[in-house]
């Protein structure tokens, strides 16, 4: 007899699946970030969004979310595992290198931002208590998404990753005081301020002693244990149980889940099993992290945006721009350059998933109303939405401000021609590099231009005839010799620029040569289509290659492979260039010019 299934407490682990699974990929097709596909959403399918519509049609009930709460404590789990990879990825010697920044800067945010924000809140008509409470909550960002932003872009070791996070790092350190300032200002409180916070401190200071203490001894002989039996399960299960215990005595302590894991990355990245562990936890952090933005816009209340229009506007728009100042001029004040702090400023303005935690607290404390954290909670998720855009409006601002490289003498040789350049090699990378070798054996004079001035200017010092440029240029063309020159040679790697240069080479010079590289067989085509002479697509080479390597190392004999190897590559040209002249393009028209 088979037991009856209750599909409604399932339900909302299939929409969260199934927003991961569907919902996201065809919303990143249309270019839609997927932080962002997840916000969006979650906020489409909370309890305020398509679920306002269940009493008019009750079928609906089934794509909406049931119960946010429940939800978002497991989501804070994304946050737990975001911050352990950070952790690894880290060391405490690299920490103690930031100690400036994370306290000096951090400590001053946190401190500045909350003070000002306050001091609208009690402009407002807010009492005291209550408008502290707000500026604690308001001042803090969201580290999950910023974090996760900058570490798909590869820049948490940039300037902006360095800032950003050591804000961040504060931040999260200054939860637990500020939850304890919630409970001090709790109505009917007695007990001791003073008490209260030497007790929590106490705490936390035993909690952080033991896991460092314990973990330096005990986590690097736990791996090797586990990774004596050759078993991945239960090398996930081990790096699992580290994650999470270590959450839980921090949370314990009164600290959050995530500083535990975060110092237990920490602990295991001076071990040998860092990246093992950071392979084995990313797919699980990246999904918990998607679950967290999906609760995040689960939480967004649509019937108080619409009730409460003005308020949360005014409150989205005002935490935005007075935290974007205050971030700026205290990161300026710390000597980060302009660039990184106009940017920093702008990732860092919006609020963050502990303003959730906070204002909950203060409601169940009596400190705030129902309707206030409505509209707190309501744009504290806006500005959350809005980090993606922040992200793209700061880049582009910062690009103005990134002060101009100094000009090396080397680059400002032009090359001059004498008569005798007979090849023309655009891109001095490794590719282009090799073919200059290869042209100076044989005796035959080269010009060899490209667009990354420390590659020329240390070419140069080792007397090699490079030069800065750009070749699409005509006026750049007219001094590389190719009056004289019988062959240009494109070695850079990058589609469009490669189409540009061919398109102005076969423009100024009809009969000149064209060898160009290209990334596949379609490229190649087109290649031909556009006037090259041979275009060398790097599949095909790679393969052939490899082939040949293993043809010889099987025991054919070398001469017969080789020439089958050329007989192969002959036909790929040959197929390139008919399917060219059937694209509508005389392909032949430039007469082919090989080596005797």
């Amino acid at each position: 007899m088979s037991v009856p299934v209750d599909l409604a407490s399932y339900k909302d682990t299939l929409l969260v699946l199934g927003t991961a699974g569907v919902v996201v990929p065809v919303l990143h097709r249309f270019g839609v970030s997927t932080v962002l596909a997840f916000l969006l959403t979650g906020a489409f399918l909370s309890p305020g969004g398509l679920g306002a519509l269940v009493p008019h049609l009750p079928q609906l009930s089934y794509l909406t979310i049931t119960d946010p709460e429940r939800l978002s404590k497991f989501a804070e789990w994304g946050v737990v595992f975001l911050l352990f990879i950070i952790g690894l990825e880290l060391s405490f010697e690299r920490l103690s290198t930031m100690r400036r920044l994370v306290f000096g800067l951090g400590g001053s945010q946190v401190v500045v931002s909350a003070a000002l924000i306050g001091l609208v809140a009690y402009a407002l008509g807010q009492p005291p208590a209550i408008a502290l409470v707000i500026g604690a909550a308001l001042c803090l960002s969201s580290t999950a998404i910023v974090i996760e932003l900058l570490a798909s872009q590869k820049r948490l070791a940039t300037s902006v990753g360095r800032t950003t996070f050591s804000i961040l790092l504060f931040q999260d350190l200054a939860v637990v005081p500020i939850l304890i300032l919630v409970g001090i200002l709790e109505p009917g409180n007695d007990v001791s301020i003073v008490t209260k916070i030497l007790t929590a401190l106490a705490q936390a200071a035993i909690a952080l002693i033991a896991i460092v203490g314990v973990g330096r001894f005990l986590l690097q002989p736990l791996f090797r244990l586990v990774a004596q039996t050759h078993n991945a399960d239960l090398f996930i299960a081990a790096t699992l149980f580290v994650a999470v215990s270590t959450a839980f005595i921090t949370a314990a302590a009164g600290l959050s889940l995530a500083l535990g894991a975060f110092v237990a990355g920490l602990i295991l990245a001076e071990t040998e099993y860092r990246r093992a562990v950071q392979a084995t936890i990313e797919p699980i952090k990246s999904l918990l992290l998607g679950v967290f933005f999906f609760s995040v816009g689960s939480q967004l209340d649509i019937q108080s945006l619409i009730a409460e229009p003005a308020a949360i506007l005014a409150t989205t728009v005002g935490l935005l721009g007075l935290q974007a100042v205050i971030i700026y001029v205290l990161a300026r004040l710390f000597s980060v350059s302009k660039s990184a702090s106009i940017e920093s400023a702008l990732l860092l303005a919006p609020g963050g998933e502990f303003a959730f935690v906070i204002l909950t607290l203060a409601h169940a404390s009596q400190l705030i109303n129902q309707e206030l954290m409505s509209i707190l909670l309501t744009a504290v998720s806006i500005t959350m939405a809005l980090i993606p855009a922040c992200a793209k409006l700061g880049r582009k601002f910062a690009k103005r401000y990134v002060p101009a490289p100094k000009i090396d003498p080397e680059l400002t040789v032009t090359p001059v021609s004498d008569g005798s350049v007979k090849a023309l090699v655009v891109g001095y990378g490794r590719v282009g590099q090799l073919i200059g070798d290869m042209l100076t054996e044989h005796r035959v004079s080269y010009i060899a231009v490209d667009r990354a001035p420390n590659l020329v200017a240390n070419a140069r010092r080792e007397g090699k005839p490079v030069y800065y440029g750009d070749v699409t240029y005509a006026e750049f063309l007219e001094h590389c010799g190719l009056d004289t020159a019988k062959a240009a040679i494109i070695t850079i790697h990058k589609e469009s620029e490669i189409d540009a240069i061919v398109k102005s080479l076969r423009k100024s010079h009809p009969n000149l040569l064209i060898v160009a590289r290209a990334k596949d067989a379609n490229h190649a085509r087109h290649l031909y289509e556009i006037g090259v002479n041979d275009a060398v697509p790097e599949t095909i080479e790679a393969s052939l290659q490899l082939s040949e390597a293993a043809l010889v190392g099987l025991g054919v004999p070398t001469g017969p492979v080789i020439a089958s190897i050329h007989e192969k590559r002959d036909e790929f040209r040959t197929e390139l260039q008919s399917a060219a002249k059937k694209a509508g393009t005389e392909t032949r028209a430039f007469p082919r010019k090989r080596s005797s």
